[in-house]
């Protein structure tokens, strides 16, 4: 059947990392190898980079090359190696975050983003993603009852406004392969929602 390559997106306090592992227990269930990983990160030298991403001041230009940077690296050791053996890949984030984040969010080039692009995953782009709509209101209530907020989760409501139209323009530019989950319901309705769109595509 070969490998599949299915992302999950959204901003921060959507609910994505929250439903991974049930996915992946569900995509296992057939006896295939599931291997779940997150960007930035994902090997320990995107690790290292992700913490500078985090906690570190940058501009926008250096933000893009660190998330690229870890990027391959993640592709070579983990991502790469996994679909050639036939595996799903559950990824926490990948490109289209930075389009989003970086792009729509910071204002950095959208040209730079796709040479980035190309140069770095070789045409390598998920079978399927979900992206985790949620407001940013909403959001940064969740945030704000879990966690202390890092360098990004600090940015104010119009920047996150500015990420969710960045991921609704991924969308509109790769609907074949979007999902759009709400993710302002309940968990359960959430769950459902990706069953859905794994039962129609037989996953």
């Amino acid at each position: 059947m070969g490998g599949r390559f299915i992302t999950l997106e959204g901003i921060d306090g959507a609910g994505k990392s929250t439903h991974l592992a049930s996915l992946a227990t569900r995509l296992a269930s057939g006896g295939r190898e599931v291997v779940t990983t997150r960007e930035p990160g994902g090997t320990p030298l995107a690790e290292r980079l992700r913490e500078l991403l985090l906690h570190s001041p940058m501009d926008s230009l250096a933000e893009t090359l660190i998330v690229f940077a870890a990027r391959r690296d993640h592709l070579d050791q983990v991502i790469a190696p996994a679909l050639a053996r036939d595996a799903t890949v559950l990824c926490d984030r990948f490109t289209d975050a930075t389009f989003a984040y970086q792009g729509a969010g910071r204002g950095l080039s959208l040209e730079v983003l796709m040479h980035l692009e190309r140069w770095v995953q070789v045409g390598r782009q998920p079978d399927l993603t979900f992206w985790f709509d949620l407001s940013p209101a909403s959001a940064a209530k969740r945030r704000v009852a879990v966690r202390s907020p890092d360098r990004f989760e600090q940015l104010d409501v119009a920047f996150f406004e500015r990420v969710r139209d960045g991921y609704l323009d991924r969308m509109r530019a790769f609907p074949e392969r979007f999902v759009r989950i709400d993710a302002e319901q309940s968990a359960a309705n959430v769950w459902s929602q990706i069953v859905e769109a794994l039962e129609a595509r037989h996953w």
